[in-house]
């Protein structure tokens, strides 16, 4: 079984959907849609097998940034 969407795509699985996580199993982003940074947290998301999208991350510039979370 893949960890992530590249690995799917390597096996040719096209299918392939990242397990559902709740928002408190990783982080959101403060990151403008759209920018460099935006790309980067997404693109790790991916890499990580995680769901490209978090209930809590900007969407807009009117958007405050979602608070960090600090490690424990």
């Amino acid at each position: 079984m893949p960890k992530s969407v590249l690995e799917a795509i390597k096996m040719g699985l096209w299918e392939f959907e990242p397990p559902e996580m709740d928002g408190g199993q990783f982080d959101a982003t403060g990151a403008m849609p759209g920018t460099k940074d935006k790309l980067l947290v997404l693109a790790d998301r991916v890499r990580n097998g995680q769901p490209l999208w978090h209930p809590s991350d900007r969407e807009d510039v009117d958007d405050p940034a979602p608070p960090i979370r600090r490690p424990r």
